[in-house]
């Protein structure tokens, strides 16, 4: 499902055989690229492009990022992925409670929570995360 368009370009939800992390791509026939999207955060970055020999310019690679980071844009992705997925793909990763972020690598403390679930609610836009062992979960607005 198409999410935005860029210069000519569909940037689009694929609706079978998808996994995490959530992704965006873009087919432009001689190229391709994916684009990471997330759950917590509003950020999009380019995962790849290939070939690689067939790259297009920096400039049309950031103008499809921009373009899918854009609120409107990056709401339909999760809420297509989110549809077809049912998933945020945050269960079992590590949330810093003290950073307010997903960890990379599981820092010691008290502060460290495992991600039991995460639900998504795209009527509001936010994303539900139940941590195992904390009195609380977290909301996200995003």
């Amino acid at each position: 499902m198409e999410v935005c368009s860029y210069k000519g370009l569909s940037v689009v939800i694929m609706l079978l055989d998808e996994h995490c992390p959530p992704h965006a791509q873009v087919d432009a026939g001689t190229w391709s690229a994916r684009f990471k999207f997330s759950f917590w955060h509003n950020g999009v970055e380019l995962w790849d492009v290939l070939p690689l020999s067939r790259c297009p310019t920096l400039a049309v690679l950031e103008g499809l990022r921009q373009s899918l980071r854009q609120p409107d844009h990056l709401w339909r992705a999760r809420r297509l992925w989110w549809q077809c997925l049912h998933t945020a793909c945050l269960d079992n990763q590590w949330w810093d409670a003290q950073t307010n972020q997903v960890a990379v690598l599981r820092p010691v403390g008290n502060k460290t929570f495992r991600i039991a679930s995460a639900h998504y609610e795209p009527a509001v836009n936010k994303t539900l995360l139940a941590l195992a062992g904390a009195y609380e979960g977290v909301e996200i607005e995003l």
